[in-house]
């Protein structure tokens, strides 16, 4: 991995949200020191990764993060399901999240449909949906800590200026001048480093963030929060050990990772699933309309999941023992190293 120069204890009290083990008196603290958004010059550099000691973490910790833009999908089901078995098979908690930062494309209702549709297969968190939408000041407390330290730039560059450079934004250099008429997007100014990390299933990832992505969005200008800040400002708030989700995600990690250096938090461990592709090769997803999870009978839907994970299908009638048996047996060894699968074999209807 890369060496960054300061020490966590360098940086203590700049560090962001440090999740400590539920228990009497016990709740995530938010460690943040100073509420100036200027940033001090003598305090532009890199901070350190930090791991949370077996102490602090407790134990294992997973979570599912859905985004409430239509109904359960096939896709949403692998990751949920592979999620909590990998949970229950670790002895941990698994926690869900709901990623709605996106308002415009939210669809009504979907939301309740889908913790609806996991209550009915029987996936159940050990603690209450945490709402991205609730946690803003959080993100604006992590965009201030990064404004403070030089790492963060307002820019007025829009996604159309930027393609009619031909340009990639690297090094806090807009092609745009600032603008009275609107407020500006904030960027992350991205050094020139390798992101280097094991994937649990993909095995030994890196990336150069600055050359394959360039200076990324933090907040929008319209006000909105970008994905990758509030998915490591939520992670970190819910002391989340290791991260399971399908590989159309693997290309954000280094993103992540890079952030949570930045924020001086620890970095989960990785695990990016296969995506499940149709015939033709495209992904399961909702803009693609893939049909909803029927979940009219659990053991059906689940049993499709589970042959797409490579898992036994155990031979049981009730959902509860179908997914402790299979939580006891989980083994995700056969998916190693697959980006995708297609879901034909694990769609077939048979008699469960």
């Amino acid at each position: 991995m890369v060496a960054f120069p300061l020490s966590l204890r360098e940086r203590g009290r700049n560090a962001l949200l440090l999740f400590l083990p539920k228990g009497p008196g016990r709740s995530p603290v938010n460690r943040y020191a100073s509420n100036s958004s200027e940033p001090s010059p003598q305090r532009c550099a890199l901070g350190a990764t930090r791991r949370l000691s077996r102490g602090e973490r407790g134990f294992y910790r997973g979570r599912f993060a859905p985004s409430p833009t239509g109904d359960l999908h096939f896709g949403s089901l692998v990751a949920a399901l592979a999620s909590w078995l990998r949970a229950r098979n670790r002895g941990g908690h698994w926690l869900l999240r709901v990623d709605d930062i996106d308002p415009p494309r939210e669809v009504a209702g979907s939301t309740q449909a889908i913790l609806s549709t996991l209550a009915q297969l029987g996936l159940t968190a050990d603690a209450p949906a945490l709402h991205q939408s609730k946690r803003g000041e959080a993100y604006a407390q992590a965009l201030r800590q990064l404004q403070r330290d030089c790492h963060a730039f307002p820019c007025w560059c829009s996604r159309a200026d930027l393609e009619a450079a031909g340009a990639v934004h690297r090094d806090g250099h807009c092609t745009s001048t600032r603008r009275d008429d609107r407020e500006p997007s904030w960027r992350l100014r991205v050094p020139d480093l390798e992101i280097v990390f094991d994937d649990g299933l993909q095995g030994p990832q890196h990336q150069n963030v600055r050359e394959a992505v360039g200076d990324f969005v933090l907040r929008r200008a319209d006000g909105l929060w970008s994905y990758q800040l509030a998915c490591v400002v939520d992670d970190a708030f819910q002391g989340i050990t290791e991260v399971v989700r399908g590989c159309d995600l693997l290309d954000s990690t280094p993103r992540q990772i890079l952030l949570q250096r930045l924020l001086g938090l620890s970095t989960p461990a990785y695990l990016h699933l296969p995506l499940a592709v149709d015939a033709q090769g495209r992904k399961f997803s909702k803009s693609s309309d893939a049909p909803a999870v029927d979940a009219a009978d659990p053991r059906i839907a689940l049993a499709r999941a589970l042959r797409f994970l490579g898992q036994p299908v155990p031979d049981a009638h009730d959902v509860a023992t179908i997914l402790l048996t299979a939580a006891h047996n989980f083994d995700l060894s056969p998916l190693r190293g697959l980006i995708a699968r297609t879901a034909t074999s694990a769609t077939r209807t048979d008699n469960e």
